[in-house]
């Protein structure tokens, strides 16, 4: 799916090239060597976004050029994103696309799997809005568009909010957007959870062995008429000096066998979870897309126990092709199914193959 990448000034790498078995590859190493930012350069090449940074200037090498490049060849196209000034132009095989959706419309699909998902059961609500924002961006471009509008829209309100004179009427022009907006987010909020909670519960009975009920809710914080809740909440706003009505404080409840996830699940069961939804992610990206969403699998294995280590490969899909990072293999011969992955070692702003 993605058999060779280039990287060019991105984070610790001056320049490096790789290539992936059909399978994926497995990237040993130390910590801190670079291992977790080429599964995030991917993710900028698929998805032009970045799990680890709000700012495409913050992904350029400190001492480098000030700018970086990316270029691979997903689902056989060859794909190229270059930094320029604050945002990126992108290509595909060779041809400029001149906006994000014209280079996201024929693309693939991505799952990131990491340590840090455990903040999305015991975390606070902003981690697993951006968990559902993910996912709505790559299966709708109409939550795209709203989400993008919804968030400048928000930026700039808030910002009339903080000015000491009143700005009323142009606060008022950017509810109008909000309410548009917010209110598509909203739908297909509740759309995909619908879609995910059977998915995300399935995943964890079976993970789990035990089975455990797990249940996704999605809670709108506006209730069902985002306008109605914009307008009471006009007073609340003037005085804290900021919006506080709207999508952007949604949260998503989850609960383990009919209590709170955070409050009572123990830490292995938190671990089910967390796996069980970035599961239900692939299984519902898989069903929309052309091909099997790109598995991104940053430094897990180590930390899980065989029979998770098992249940999660038995439940990834053979055809979807895993790239994965981890400081030591200890654990591979007990985890059947990645025998076939390209194995390589990175260090010290390199990457070189590594023998079995």
């Amino acid at each position: 799916m993605l058999r060779s990448l280039r990287l060019f000034d991105f984070r610790c790498f001056a320049q490096i090239d790789l290539e992936a078995s059909p399978q994926g590859v497995i990237l040993t190493g130390a910590n801190a060597q670079g291992k977790t930012s080429i599964l995030e350069s991917i993710c900028v090449l698929v998805r032009l976004q970045s799990p680890r940074s709000s700012r495409m200037s913050n992904l350029a090498r400190i001492g480098g050029s000030g700018k970086f490049g990316i270029t691979g060849d997903p689902w056989g196209s060859e794909r190229q994103v270059r930094s320029a000034g604050a945002g990126c132009r992108q290509y595909v095989d060779g041809d400029e696309r001149p906006n994000r959706s014209d280079y996201l419309a024929d693309g693939g699909l991505v799952v990131w799997i990491g340590n840090e998902d455990l903040t999305l059961v015991r975390g606070p609500a902003e981690e697993r809005r951006r968990y559902i924002d993910f996912i709505g961006a790559q299966a709708d471009p109409t939550y795209r568009r709203s989400w993008s509008r919804y968030r400048r829209a928000l930026r700039a309100k808030n910002l009339l909010l903080k000015e000491d004179r009143p700005r009323d009427a142009e606060i008022r022009s950017y509810d109008e957007l909000l309410v548009e907006h917010g209110t598509v987010m909203m739908a297909c909020r509740a759309r995909l959870i619908d879609q995910l909670a059977p998915l995300a519960a399935a995943s964890q009975s079976t993970i789990a062995g035990t089975g455990e009920s797990l249940k996704m809710r999605y809670q709108p914080a506006a209730g069902d008429d985002l306008r109605t809740a914009i307008e009471e909440a006009r007073d609340r706003e003037a005085r804290l000096r900021q919006a506080v009505a709207g999508p952007h404080r949604d949260e998503i409840t989850l609960e383990l066998n009919g209590m709170s996830a955070a409050d009572h699940a123990s830490e292995g069961q938190q671990r089910t979870i967390a796996l069980a939804l970035k599961l239900a992610q692939g299984s519902l990206l898989e069903s929309i897309g052309r091909h099997p969403p790109l598995y991104l699998i940053d430094d897990i294995f180590g930390e899980l126990d065989p029979q998770r280590r098992n249940a999660l490969m038995h439940h990834l899909p053979g055809t979807a092709q895993k790239w994965i990072t981890t400081t030591h293999l200890g654990w591979l011969a007990e985890t059947p199914g990645l025998n076939d992955l390209a194995r390589l070692h990175v260090s010290h702003g390199g990457c070189a193959a590594e023998s079995s």
